[in-house]
């Protein structure tokens, strides 16, 4: 993980978790099932989470577009995921039909952050406005680069503007009044030579 305070700690690696732009979401995608795996009613799930070590036997996880409850019965590392069976699908063949979806959990279940680090969901759709107070759209979308995260701000007219989420740039985040404070460095503003 990131040391960098204005880093996010979860990241989604899935555009569809079913998050909104704006708003709270009641759930967040932890990862998809694929292929099962063996006669014990296991399924190989990938994982879109960075708290992969909270799924784990008798864990309540939610299945599929509908969000079903499911418990997990077993659950084991494999290859770049894992291994998990339901109580609720024991067999292979009840487990066969959940393939190709998406595993949530309730977003008011997910672990504390230290202070000063975010979720994704918790930035999306904040406003964004510069030291100088002026209005420079809404926090659209956040890419994953290797240094560190850009920020995607989409004004209400013109052109995207992308800042990189460090110190220097994110001044402040207040999730209460749902807006982050910027200082846009040289050559960042469309225009700018």
């Amino acid at each position: 993980m990131n040391t960098n305070r204005r880093q996010m700690a979860a990241r989604r690696k899935n555009k569809n978790s079913g998050l909104p732009i704006q708003g709270k979401p009641e759930f967040l995608a932890v990862g998809k099932l694929h292929r099962t795996h063996g006669l014990r009613g296991e399924l190989f799930m990938s994982l879109q989470t960075d708290f992969p070590e909270r799924i784990k036997p008798g864990t309540r996880l939610y299945l599929g577009s509908e969000k079903k409850p499911g418990e997990v019965a077993s659950c084991r590392p494999y290859k770049k995921g894992l291994l998990v069976s339901f109580k609720e699908h024991a067999t292979v063949e009840d487990a066969g039909m959940l393939r190709n979806q998406l595993v949530f959990v309730r977003s008011d279940d997910r672990p504390p952050l230290p202070e000063g680090e975010y979720y994704h969901h918790q930035l999306l759709g904040l406003r964004v406005v510069s030291e100088n107070g002026e209005d420079l759209g809404f926090l659209a979308e956040i890419l994953e680069t290797g240094a560190n995260d850009v920020y995607i701000v989409r004004p209400e007219s013109g052109v995207e503007l992308l800042l990189p989420a460090i110190d220097d740039v994110v001044l402040e985040i207040d999730l209460d009044q749902g807006v982050m404070k910027v200082h846009v460095l040289e050559g960042l503003q469309p225009g700018d030579k």
